[in-house]
């Protein structure tokens, strides 16, 4: 029925980032990709190496986001590739050690990482990169499975569902905006048929506590109904699949 959910491991080249985003407006959000991630699986390891002395203003919220920051002492005390080094090494020890994780992210777009994606892949890995426009090596992200550049997870994404109106009370609009996030991930994604299976799932990757029951719900088919009901989706029934729902859309 649905696709079996992906594991991830979050590897961040932070000095390569920084080189990219030294040169515009506004500061690093991880937040960003992390939210990214969610909609493709269950995140279950995030690591950054930098020397995090020269980029004190992010450890905090690193570390709010529950990411292990590994120190790096500083470039021209141990060569060029020391963060590159330790980066690919504990990559492949993880590819090696801990089979069940099937997608390694690459956060940086240094070329020197190529090698090790292309021996992830040779161990079965599936790889996403993502780095800045600015500091990213071509050869790099046509190495990847995926890429994405930060920068477009900044932009209003192409998939916008309706907003949900001010006069829906608090408790249901949270509900619905957290709804109409997870299926707009799942078109994005390019997820067909979106069963409310995959629907839940990713609800529950972005926030852990959700449950349908706590918004007054006794099914989560109830909340799909609720939503079509108000006019906001479009649900049917699947007969294949024993009658589970399948979210067709968002109503135009």
């Amino acid at each position: 029925m649905a696709d079996t959910e992906r594991t991830l491991a979050v590897f961040i080249d932070f000095e390569n980032l920084a080189i990219g985003f030294k040169r515009r407006r506004g500061d690093f959000d991880i937040q960003k990709i992390l939210e990214r991630l969610l909609e493709k699986g269950k995140v279950i390891v995030k690591k950054a190496y930098a020397d995090w002395g020269e980029y004190k203003q992010y450890t905090r919220p690193l570390h709010e986001a529950a990411i292990e920051l590994i120190e790096i002492p500083r470039r021209n005390m141990t060569g060029k590739n020391s963060a590159d080094i330790r980066l690919a090494v504990d990559a492949m020890d993880l590819a090696w050690s801990k089979e069940h994780i099937d997608t390694f992210v690459i956060v940086s777009g240094d070329s020197d990482f190529s090698p090790l994606v292309s021996k992830l892949k040779e161990n079965g890995k599936h790889i996403i990169g993502i780095g800045m426009k600015e500091s990213t090596s071509d050869l790099l992200a046509q190495n990847c499975d995926e890429f994405i550049f930060y920068e477009d997870l900044e932009k209003t994404q192409a998939v916008n569902p309706t907003p949900v109106p001010t006069d829906v009370p608090a408790q249901k609009k949270e509900v619905f905006d957290l709804l109409f996030e997870s299926i707009a991930a799942l078109i994005r994604e390019n997820k067909d048929p979106i069963f409310a299976s995959m629907v839940k799932d990713t609800m529950q990757r972005k926030k852990p506590s959700f449950s349908e029951s706590s918004y007054g719900y006794r099914s989560f088919s109830e909340l799909l109904e609720d939503a079509e009901k108000v006019g906001f989706i479009n649900v049917r029934r699947d007969r294949k699949a024993g009658g589970t729902y399948v979210v067709e859309g968002f109503t135009k």
